[in-house]
């Protein structure tokens, strides 16, 4: 892909710092669940007047049915307690600040500005922490049904009518999502992408990333909505928060087997659609896994060429492992998929090669407090710091503006203004770089026959 320089001019003409055009492939946005009121069709609102009325006993009952107990809380410990809802000098928290920038799109481009964000893709989901701002009857960035298909449909509608008309404002800065209940009503949901990509949604769909009692997505039932996001160019996404709920009892611990094994349940849709000849189907169809890291792509990578390839460990398998294949599962990956790996870790850019630097889309979970907001540019620099400008720029947002669609033109003049530079990251010493050299040469190591010890990732 092209690598993105942005430089500003001095008085005199002469180059000055470089600017990074920053675009955050994880943000969330949403408004108090009452406004979506008015985005309904008329003949679901009184559902949605009664689960307003009826909200905790709902969700204590949809907890139980779920098997999770009924005192799930994300509060966190006092610490996080006081720095997400301590009020500043001005009366202000952090969990109200970012709450309003959920639906308020001035102070939203306020709050990305301070991060040094320039442009965005919108996930529904705004308040990780109370869990207040949900859309109807179960839409959202893992869309689950709590009435109904027809129900779950109908909300998915008003989340995406609400989310075109905070993409009309700054719409150079925004790609939104739109929330696709494919499962129980896959003609419903066609007509809805459709409806919404039209209303201005242009960043691609969500889907469920556990499929329950339907088929999985290696059925060819889904194949009409692949097809639809290959002709429109939408990126199909599945989003962290999914799990294996009634098999953790409640019992101490639960919590932490949830945040361990999220990871792998957000990522299993790719590697279904990876290995049974998805993207053999539709080689222009893109799809993301975001904010379930990128650590995990490496060994994904390595074992299923392993498989391809027939290592000695996969030749009992036979022909018909990949029969249906034309590539290696790692050239699909590149060709077709991307991470949006949001708070990337060092040890994530330590395995860049192997997971491909082309594949990394940064992200800062805007307004989550598992992402890097409002501290990103503090973040960027703990990160980057060794990591050459070429790689940091298409990490922190070429791969994005490739993936989505951005307006890079549009999107200069905003990074001019509040883009970070090589040097706040502390990118002033190219001498430092030369520790990556063995890795970057090794690559794939399973494919190019080159092994390279790994780079601490203090």
């Amino acid at each position: 892909m092209a690598v993105i320089h942005l430089r500003g001019v001095d008085r005199q003409g002469e180059l000055c710092m470089q600017r990074y055009i920053v675009i955050s492939s994880d943000c969330h946005a949403g408004p108090n669940s009452p406004a979506y009121r008015e985005f309904l069709d008329p003949a679901y609102r009184a559902d949605f007047d009664h689960e307003l009325e009826h909200r905790e006993q709902l969700i204590a009952e949809r907890r139980a049915a779920a098997g999770m107990p009924s005192n799930v809380s994300f509060m966190g410990d006092a610490d996080f307690q006081e720095e997400w809802f301590g009020e500043d000098d001005e009366g202000n928290s952090l969990h109200e600040i970012g709450l309003r920038g959920a639906w308020d799109a001035a102070r939203r481009d306020q709050a990305l500005d301070q991060d040094g964000v320039t442009g965005e893709v919108v996930f529904p989901g705004p308040d990780a922490v109370l869990g207040s701002m949900g859309a109807p009857f179960g839409a959202g960035f893992n869309p689950q049904v709590t009435r109904s298909a027809e129900h779950l449909l109908a909300g998915a509608r008003a989340y995406n009518r609400w989310a075109a008309t905070l993409c009309q404002d700054s719409p150079e800065r925004r790609a939104g999502l739109i929330v696709a209940p494919i499962l129980g009503d896959t003609q419903g949901a066609l007509k809805e992408i459709e409806r919404a990509h039209v209303d201005g949604l242009t960043g691609g769909i969500i889907i469920p990333p556990q499929w329950g009692e339907y088929e999985s997505y290696t059925s060819h039932s889904y194949d009409s909505v692949w097809a639809l996001c290959q002709e429109r160019r939408l990126p199909v996404h599945t989003h962290s928060g999914p799990g294996a709920h009634k098999d953790y009892g409640g019992v101490p611990g639960w919590m932490s087997v949830y945040g361990y094994e999220t990871t792998w349940f957000t990522a299993r849709p790719l590697w279904f659609m990876l290995l049974t000849g998805v993207f053999e189907r539709f080689p222009e169809l893109r799809m993301s896994v975001v904010e379930a890291g990128s650590f995990w792509a490496a060994d994904l990578l390595w074992r299923t060429d392993m498989i391809a390839i027939k290592d000695h460990g996969a030749r009992k398998m036979g022909s018909a492992a990949t029969a249906h294949l034309s590539m290696l599962p790692s050239e699909y990956f590149d060709r077709n998929c991307a991470i949006g790996s949001s708070n990337t870790r060092r040890r994530e850019l330590a395995r860049r090669y192997e997971i491909g630097v082309d594949n990394i889309m940064w992200g800062n979970d805007f307004p989550h407090p598992e992402g890097t907001w409002p501290y990103t540019r503090k973040f960027l620099r703990d990160r980057f710091w060794d990591i050459s400008v070429e790689e940091t720029e298409r990490i922190l947002g070429g791969n994005a503006a490739e993936f989505y669609g951005f307006d890079l033109d549009k999107l200069a003049p905003i990074a001019e203004r509040i883009g970070p530079t090589p040097e706040e990251l502390g990118q002033t010493d190219p001498s430092v770089l030369s520790k990556w050299d063995d890795l970057a040469a090794a690559g794939r190591p399973w494919l190019t026959g080159r092994e390279a010890l790994p780079v601490p990732a203090a």
